[in-house]
This record gives C-alpha cells, structure tokens and sequence, in this order.
C-alpha cells in the first residue's frame, strides 16, 4: 500500500483505513482526506479502498467537529457523497424491497448548497444518477450532510432523525422510514 504523504511532525497511518480520529484534531482529519483524495488518481489511497466497515469505522470515531469541518471542505463533501451514492447499488438488497418500482430524490445540504441524487430502485437493483430529480418521486429527502453520512455508516438511525426533525420528508414517509432496510448498512 502507499504510504500518505508524511507531515514534518508525527508520522501517520500508511492508509487511511488505519486513521484514528480520536488521535488528531479535525484540521488534521481534513488534511489527511484532502491527501487521501488527492492522491486516489494515483494509488489506492481513495475512499473506494476502504471496506464499508472501515468507513463506518472511520465516521464513528470523528467527532462532530471533525466531521463538520470535513463536510465544510466542497470538494470533500462531493467526493464522500459521490462514494457513498457509488456503493449503494452494491449494498441493495431487493430481496427487502416490498415494491417493485421506487424513485428516491436525495437533496443534501441546506438551500443555497444542494446536491442531489436520484436512486431509482428497479427490477432487483438501485441506480443511482448524480445532479437528477425525478418529477413524481416515491419519496423525496432532504438532510444536512452530517447526517447523511451518519445514516449511511450505521451511526444513526432513520427514525431517531425523524423524530428529532433533522431530516426533511415529501411523499410516502412509511417508505422513507424503512428504506435503510433495504441497503446492508456497515457496522463499526
């Protein structure tokens, strides 16, 4: 594996899988996932080479305040969401799918700061398109970044965001509720 780039200071990890963000501040977090960003068009180091269980691993020990600043870095936000979005298609599991057909409408960030993806959820598998907004969604979903990510690593719940009014729901709220069932989501 490559090693990331080294600091003047302290050593780090030889790959992002063995970051412990319990051991650096968050301006040294952001450093180390603009490094591994950077360099994934040239070794391994991106976040496609982490397991799912390593990612989540790595959301569930960042503080609040190291996530935050991460997610206020643009192009590290895009990159992680763009991650997280390429790997749901592998983690579908159809077989939990009570409907044959669902279009979910992803809006992350606030207002003046969106992304948005579409996963339409088909014949046993999730297709998953960047920038799209289908015009009559089963479900539309709009949450902060922080989040997202939380739900995605198994950090947080769907309901416990419902209920504390952290995520914004239009259209079959049933359906939105249940549909981390239908994606294996990874453990830390």
């Amino acid at each position: 594996m490559a090693a990331l780039p080294q600091s003047r200071s302290d050593p780090e990890p030889s790959t992002l899988a063995d970051v412990d963000p319990r051991a650096t501040d968050k301006a040294e977090l952001v450093r180390l996932l603009h490094a591994a960003s950077e360099s994934a068009a040239h070794d391994d180091l991106d976040l496609s080479a982490l397991t799912p269980e390593q990612f989540a691993r790595l959301i569930s020990r960042s503080s609040v305040d190291q996530l935050n600043a991460v997610l206020a870095e643009p192009a590290l936000r895009e990159r992680i969401l763009d991650e997280i979005f390429r790997r749901m298609s592998e983690h579908y599991q159809p077989e939990h799918a009570k409907r044959r057909h669902a279009v979910v409408n992803w809006r992350i960030g606030k207002a003046d700061d969106l992304l948005h993806f579409q996963c339409e959820l088909a014949d046993g598998r999730c297709r998953v398109t960047k920038g799209a907004q289908h015009d009559s969604p089963t479900v539309t979903i709009t949450m902060t970044p922080l989040d997202f990510l939380q739900l995605t690593s198994g950090n947080t719940t769907a309901p416990k965001l419902v209920m504390s009014r952290r995520v914004r729901l239009a259209g079959d709220i049933g359906f939105a509720v249940n549909l981390p069932k239908l994606f294996q989501i990874p453990r830390a």
